[in-house]
């Protein structure tokens, strides 16, 4: 077992894993650099998520290594990578996964209330994002309540108030119109840009992928040099939102 290059805070070898017998991803190896935007772009079902969930430590690899800041992940169990990922990672997924019985600056403090931070302190970091994120005004009010965007941008504003080491992002706004997504994307890479923080962006949209420093494109669970991303529409986006009210 070789440890990885001292400059990259994600790296990973080989990364085989499958589901149900289906293979996820065949063989995958990648490095992510300290405060680096890293897009992971593909069709649908080509593996990014399944690739964001390694590295994360939300899945062990059945095959290959995965490390953070020289330690490595794979090797943990399960108390330790949970441990990490409330500690040193931050999660958005493309659905907000809020918890019902908090309201919108408790559901945003969460991470930092887990792992002891006094409630002031919580909730103080949670309203400066709120209000970065044009949801200040609804810090009291429960999801239900809450349109999508809204709360999308509260998963997104929760992500941040941790202050982790690196953001995976899962097809962050795939819900949201193109407004909503403009901002949300300007305020999650405005953010790593002034406090360091390393993003691992999954998307298949070639916009968003212009956003990153750099891009890994995955075809069938595998690197390839170039994927073709087709373009996705705002009615697209505005439908899904309004879908989900």
């Amino acid at each position: 077992m070789v440890a990885p290059p001292d400059n990259d805070v994600i790296w990973a070898r080989s990364l085989h894993h499958s589901h149900n017998g289906s293979p996820a991803l065949g063989g995958v190896s990648l490095g992510v650099r300290d405060a680096e935007i890293l897009a992971v772009t593909g069709p649908r079902g080509c593996g990014k998520t399944t690739l964001l969930h390694c590295l994360s430590g939300q899945l062990v690899p059945e095959q290959g290594e995965v490390w953070f800041n020289s330690v490595p992940v794979h090797t943990m169990g399960p108390r330790l990578r949970e441990r990490l990922r409330r500690d040193r990672f931050g999660w958005i997924a493309p659905e907000p996964q809020l918890v019902p019985e908090l309201n919108t600056w408790e559901n945003t403090a969460l991470p930092l209330l887990l792992r002891g931070a006094p409630r002031r302190e919580a909730k103080k970091a949670a309203l400066e994002w709120l209000e970065r994120l044009d949801i200040g005004a609804c810090a009291k009010q429960r999801p239900h309540t809450l349109l999508q965007g809204q709360r999308q941008r509260i998963a997104v504003a929760r992500a941040l108030a941790a202050a982790p080491t690196v953001i995976f992002a899962d097809e962050p706004t795939a819900t949201l119109h193109r407004s909503d997504r403009t901002h949300v994307l300007r305020t999650l890479t405005s953010a790593a840009r002034s406090h360091g923080i390393t993003i691992v962006l999954a998307t298949h949209d070639p916009e968003i992928a212009a956003l990153a420093d750099r891009t890994v494109p995955l075809l069938d669970g595998r690197r390839v040099a170039t994927v073709a991303l087709p373009a996705v529409s705002d009615t697209e986006g505005r439908a899904a939102c309004s879908l989900s009210v």
